[in-house]
């Protein structure tokens, strides 16, 4: 990617990838087939949901609807895109079709979506959109393909953010995400579930995302000895004279050696050269992985050293990474060192430097760190956390449900796969306490649910399942976000989403948001429009024979 094309990007606030042809080609065929079949202006009414929380979890975080309101905005097919549908369609496909499809926008399209970092359940539609049949239908596989990876990562997030509590958060996942598509959608998403930062310089750059990294093993293993050290000299933070760092820190170390119980040969030279060089470079944000040969005898001996000496010429090193071995041993170890320095000498900042931990870690790792008692400030999360280890897939459907004012039904053998008909609005009804009782689900010529009226919700398939609730606050959820070619609203940043995911969590009870076997969040249908799912689920249901 150029600089010309990552400022580009930039400007378009989208990557340029995401267009119509980012589709499947069955939504061409059937927009042909509708276009033939006179059905163009047809109005239709398209809902988009998933069936089951991910993560084995009972609540979901909605993103990536940013995303796509700027992609109905610049929804249009160009002449290369007309051209190439020519040869990838059967030849006998009538030229007049592409004449209309590159007439088609997303002008007569309506989108309502629930607010971007909301917390979100199985069944509601996450977006309903409205408008000309080929136009939504066409839609259909960008606008899942924007929300489904978006939404699981924003909820994988979240989830190590409830995990490490007030622990700070960095993603560390480029070099393993899906592609750089993925990986800038990962640190984008990542921060709006809760991380603190991304090592992702182009997502920094791109998405005002707090950037971080240290350094990796290889530069420590750059380094054989002292003499490999060109420079050692370092000016005082505060205009003093300019001192040789190694020396100091030579002087440190055989401080160190009766605390540490260790002798001066067992911590590597050449660690201690590399440790001294980056700090150099980096006096005032000096933070070293301590792991490359012996954490204790040699890693954290070596980081103190250097350490006590930048503090003698006024700076204040950051802290460490740990990357391997016992995560919670070792940040016991290094803590209570840090504690002890700290005492010895009388210098009060010391013992709270930050104890990074990284090393393929995932939420139970963090949760059985939190059982054990470590000592950790910082989890840098790779792997686990921009892969969806746990679930791939967050399985978004969108699924047609009303046309030309009439309700459509999709019946399944499963249960979980029939969908419920006809235009709907969505309401969350809270508690006295402020908490989320039950997302209802109602028919939207029906009157909106109000507040301290009792209020019937049930279960929309089992009819025995049902209770009656008077709700102290009603939340109405879908907002109108896309219509007249324009959206609505301004978008919020990218901060402002976050604090979303922070404030909409906060209504959750915690038995919900729990790690283990957490409490069922409830999603009801009102009493209309039960009758109206079962009417529409016989009217359409083969009635068989018995012979």
């Amino acid at each position: 990617m150029t600089d010309g094309s990552v400022d580009n990007m930039r400007q378009l606030g989208q990557n340029g990838v995401i267009q119509p042809l980012l589709t499947d080609l069955y939504q061409i065929t059937m927009a042909y087939a509708y276009w033939k079949s006179g059905k163009t202006k047809d109005h239709a009414v398209f809902d988009l949901f998933f069936r089951k929380n991910p993560f084995q979890g009972e609540f979901t975080i909605f993103a990536g609807l940013e995303e796509c309101l700027k992609f109905l905005g610049k929804f249009c097919y160009s002449k290369s895109d007309i051209e190439y549908l020519k040869t990838a369609l059967p030849p006998h496909t009538e030229e007049d079709f592409f004449e209309f499809l590159s007439t088609l926008t997303a002008k007569d399209v309506k989108l309502y979506a629930i607010a971007e970092g909301s917390v979100v359940f199985p069944r509601v539609p996450l977006m309903r959109i409205e408008g000309p049949l080929t136009v939504v239908q066409l839609l259909e596989t960008t606008l899942l393909t924007l929300v489904n990876y978006a939404s699981l990562m924003a909820t994988n997030a979240a989830r190590y953010r409830i995990a490490a509590g007030n622990l700070m958060l960095f993603e560390f996942g480029l070099r393993r995400a899906q592609g750089p598509d993925g990986g800038l959608s990962a640190s984008k998403y990542s921060y709006i579930g809760g991380f603190d930062g991304t090592s992702n310089v182009l997502a920094g750059k791109l998405f005002d995302i707090p950037v971080r990294g240290t350094h990796a093993h290889a530069y420590i293993t750059s380094f054989n000895g002292f003499s490999e050290l060109k420079n050692t000299i370092l000016p005082s933070k505060n205009g003093g004279k300019p001192r040789d760092l190694l020396k100091i820190a030579l002087k440190w170390k055989e401080s160190l050696l009766p605390i540490f119980k260790v002798i001066s040969s067992e911590a590597n030279e050449g660690e201690l050269a590399a440790l001294v060089s980056f700090a150099i470079a980096f006096p005032d944000g000096f933070m070293a992985l301590v792991d490359t040969y012996e954490v204790q005898r040699s890693g954290l001996l070596n980081y103190c050293a250097v350490a006590l000496a930048l503090n003698d010429l006024g700076y204040h090193a950051i802290g460490i990474r740990l990357d391997s071995g016992d995560l919670c041993y070792l940040s016991n170890i290094a803590r209570h060192y840090f504690t002890e320095i700290s005492k010895k000498f009388n210098i009060p900042w010391f013992e709270h430097q930050l104890i990074m931990a990284s090393n393929d870690i995932n939420e139970e790792t963090i949760i059985s760190l939190n059982e054990q008692g470590h000592k950790i400030n910082c989890f840098g999360i790779g792997t686990h956390l921009v892969t969806c280890q746990r679930q791939p897939a967050l399985g978004c459907v969108y699924k047609m449900v009303e046309l030309n004012h009439y309700p459509r039904i999709k019946l399944s053998q499963e249960v979980s796969k029939v969908t419920m008909p006809g235009n709907k609005d969505a309401y969350r009804l809270y508690s006295e306490s402020g908490h989320a009782l039950v997302d209802l689900l109602q028919r939207s010529v029906e009157p909106p649910p109000k507040i301290n009226e009792k209020i019937l919700c049930r279960h929309p398939f089992e009819e025995s399942k049902r209770a009656y609730v008077k709700p102290s606050k009603v939340e109405k959820l879908l907002e109108l976000c896309w219509a007249d070619g324009r959206i609505l609203k301004s978008l919020p940043s990218l901060k402002e989403i976050k604090e979303k995911v922070t404030s909409s969590l906060r209504t959750l009870r915690s038995d919900i948001k729990r790690n283990l076997n957490p409490t069922p969040y409830k999603v009801a249908v009102s009493d209309d429009l039960y009758h109206f799912i079962h009417d529409q689920w016989l009217k359409n249901a083969p009635i068989g024979e018995l012979s």
